[in-house]
This record gives C-alpha cells, sequence and structure tokens, in this order.
C-alpha cells in the first residue's frame, strides 16, 4: 500500500529530485524487506521530499507529508518488530563463562535496551561521537541496567521456595552489577581523557576553567576504587572459572596502570607547587610501578597492546619528568645563596624615622587614608585597639613596703575619760 501511494506520488513528477528521491525510498524499501541497512536510503528519501515540500503547489506539498508519515510508521514497526524478536530469541544471559535464564520479559527489555547502546558505544563510529554525547549514552546505558536490576530484585522477592531458581537470579543480578562496574569503569576512562585533554590545552579564552593535576588524581581514585570493588565482586564466588581468574588478573593489570597514572599526576601536582624533591620520588615511583606492570603483560599469552602502549607512555614520561625534577631541584640549591645575599643586600641597618601618621593626627591635611582597591594594606585611621594611658596611683613598692612594716602599740598613749561611782556600776 505505502509502495503505490508513493509511486501514484511521485510518477507525475519529471524533474530530477523527485526522481532521485522516489528512487531512494523504493531502494529503501526493498532494503527493509531483505532487512539490511534501510534507514539510510529513507533518510535520502525524506531530507529531499521535505525540501520539495516548501515548494510548488499543494500536491507536491501533500507529497512530502505522506513520505514522511509512512518513513515514521516504518521505522516504528521495523524498531518494536526487531526488539521484540531479539526479545524472543535471547532467553539467557552469558557472563565469564557463566549461562543464566532470563524469565521476565522487562528484565529482557531493559538487557536489549543495555546492548543497543553497548553496541553504540563500541561501535566503529563510536570514536567520531563527542564526549558529551557519550556520557549521555552512559547515563542511559546505566538506568538500563539498574532497571533489569530492579526487576531481577523484585522476582527475587516473589520467587518461590526453590532454590535452583533464587541461585539463577542471584548469579543474574551479579552479572549485571560485574557489567555496571565495567562500564563504570569505562565512564571514568573517558572523564580522564577530558581532563588530559584540557590539561594539555593551550588556553586562548582567559575565562575558560584550567584542569589542574589535582582533579586527575582525584579520577584515578575513583578508577581505583571501581577496579577494587569489580575484581571483589567477581572473586566473591566459590567456584570460579577460568574466565572469572583471567577476568581478575586483568583487574588487577589495570588498578596497576591507574595507580601508575596517579602517582604520574600527583607528581605534577607537586611540580606546580614547586616542591621539587617530593615530585621527584613520585615520579620514580611511577616509573617503578609502570615497569612491574610492563613485565606481567609481556609475560602474559594475550598481551593488551593498548594497556601495554599506556604503560610505555607512563614509563618515558615519568624517567624524563623525575630528570627534569632532579635538575631544577639542583639549579634552586645552587642559586640559593645568590638569592639569599642579593636580598641581604638590600637590608637597611638604618632606623627608619619616618612614620605614617593616622587621620587622628592629620585632620587639617587633605589626604586619602584609605589605600587602593587594587593593594594590600590596612586604612590608617586611628590606632586600634588604644594604648593604655597611665592614672595617679601609689607606687606598688611603697604598697608592699607600707604592708611589711610593724608598727608599735599607741593604746597606751590614748587618753583616758574619768569616770565616777555610778558610771563605774554600769561600765
Amino acid at each position: 500500500m505505502v509502495v503505490q501511494q508513493n509511486f501514484q506520488l511521485g510518477k507525475g513528477s519529471l524533474s530530477f529530485s523527485p526522481l532521485w528521491a522516489y528512487a531512494s525510498y523504493m531502494k529503501g524499501n526493498l532494503l527493509f524487506e531483505q532487512e539490511e541497512t534501510w534507514h539510510v536510503a529513507l533518510k535520502s528519501a525524506r531530507a529531499v521530499y521535505e525540501e520539495l515540500g516548501k515548494y510548488g503547489d499543494l500536491e507536491n506539498q501533500n507529497c512530502a507529508v505522506n513520505v514522511c508519515r509512512n518513513w515514521t510508521q516504518i521505522y516504528g514497526c521495523y524498531g518494536r518488530g526487531y526488539r521484540s524478536q531479539q526479545a524472543a530469541s535471547m532467553t539467557e544471559f552469558n557472563w565469564l563463562g557463566h549461562i543464566f535464564p532470563i524469565s521476565n520479559s522487562k528484565t529482557l527489555v531493559a538487557i536489549l535496551k543495555a546492548r543497543e547502546l553497548e553496541k553504540d558505544l563500541h561501535g566503529p563510529a563510536a570514536n567520531s561521537l563527542p564526549a558529551e554525547k557519550r556520557l549521555i549514552m552512559f547515563d542511559k546505558l546505566f538506568s538500563a541496567y539498574h532497571d533489569a536490576r530492579s526487576c531481577i530484585r523484585s522476582d527475587l522477592a516473589t520467587a518461590c521456595n526453590s532454590e535452583s531458581m533464587k541461585d539463577d537470579l542471584s548469579g543474574l543480578d551479579k552479572a549485571i552489577a560485574a557489567v555496571l562496574g565495567q562500564r563504570t569503569i569505562e565512564r571514568n576512562q573517558l572523564l580522564v581523557s577530558i581532563a588530559k585533554n584540557k590539561l594539555n590545552k593551550v588556553r586562548d579564552d582567559k575565562n575558560e576553567k584550567v584542569t589542574k593535576p589535582d582533579e586527575l588524581v582525584r579520577l584515578f581514585d575513583l578508577l581505583l576504587q571501581n577496579t577494587a570493588d569489580l575484581s571483589d565482586l567477581v572473586c566473591s564466588g566459590r567456584d570460579r572459572k577460568p574466565e572469572e581468574v583471567a577476568f581478575a588478573e586483568e583487574c588487577e593489570l589495570k588498578s596497576s596502570v591507574f595507580r601508575a597514572e596517579r602517582c604520574f599526576y600527583l607528581a605534577k601536582s607537586y611540580s606546580s607547587a614547586g616542591k621539587r624533591t617530593e615530585a621527584y620520588a613520585l615520579y620514580c615511583r611511577a616509573r617503578s610501578i609502570a615497569d612491574t606492570a610492563l613485565i606481567k603483560i609481556q609475560n602474559l599469552t594475550a598481551a593488551d597492546r593498548v594497556m601495554i602502549k599506556e604503560l610505555k607512555v607512563i614509563y618515558n614520561d615519568s624517567r624524563s619528568n623525575s630528570c627534569i625534577e632532579h635538575a631544577t631541584g639542583i639549579m634552586e640549591v645552587e642559586k640559593a645563596p645568590e638569592n639569599l645575599s642579593k636580598k641581604i643586600s638590600t637590608l637597611s641597618i638604618t632606623v627608619n624615622d619616618k612614620l605614617e601618621k593616622f587621620l587622628i593626627d592629620k585632620l587639617d591635611t587633605y589626604e586619602s587614608t584609605v589605600p587602593d582597591a587594587n593593594t594590600k594594606g590596612i586604612p590608617r585611621i586611628e590606632v586600634f585597639p588604644p594604648a593604655f594611658p597611665a592614672i595617679p596611683r601609689h607606687s606598688i613598692v611603697r604598697d608592699l613596703a607600707y604592708d611589711s612594716i610593724e608598727f608599735p602599740s599607741l593604746k597606751n598613749r590614748m587618753k583616758k575619760d574619768k569616770k565616777g561611782f555610778i558610771s563605774r556600776l554600769w561600765r
């Protein structure tokens, strides 16, 4: 029906553009029937018909509207059919030699959605995608896997007393958690690559945020924590398969790479702070870690070339930077006496009699006592806290001397009143 409608709409046009668009549309329909890359041809037809719809009479515009509507219907029907076909064919989840059955349809749909996003992230066109778009795709991927885990846990809560079913659901939850850990490491590695590009980039814009080596150190701390959590999760089982053992060894090697890079950027942060001794020691430590990891990888049968390349870069950079820090430190030590003598030569032993007055002392002159906004200084308005004023009092030494003197009694020298006989009775 769709082909007949578009044939009637397209055969009346004599220009080249409608014929080319119609040919692309028919090619898309043919590829759709053959289950091949049909959407590319339909997109070209849609683009041409949309441009043609802006010109001409009403019939030409209706042609563009019909093509857009039919393209949307075909795309939606194909997507739903493809997703349901995949869900019907996928009944189990394979992970490191383990096979876990999937019975819940919601879990299946969530896992399939995550698998499609993984194909886009790991496909040949992934490197051409901008970093911001890849981060958004990672967020959607995490959301899909979290939905799958929530469905699995609800199935675990409502599961029967069947131990085999509970074991399968627990194993499936563990497998998805491990895949989530792997994707988290990949996302953090993407953040590391973004930070490295900003660190090495020549900044033309002064308002652009400067990336410091400390930020990379924090990112590598996260990567080390993610790798340790993933390794603990994989090694938590009793009977481990060879795939799990190999995966644990790979996690250990990744951890060595992350430790070497963390040590390298920590040395860079110390170097930027002018601490040559600490930076030199950390560069040597990073080179030692990279050398040990290189020996371990080269002894493996299936060595990862990307990891070997990263370790060689870290080793060479650490070696060159350690030599630079060593030479810079020696130069600073040699120049230290010269700089000290220059500073001492500028000192003066004469007392500077010129004292800056406060505002309270020069009220009769028009002179600002508030410093400029660009300079650091204290407004000299009044002495604060005020000085202690002297008050008239006895000397403390005199008071102490007075208290230590013992004066003789004067009672015998007091005047005695003569009293009569009657007053003596009342005495």
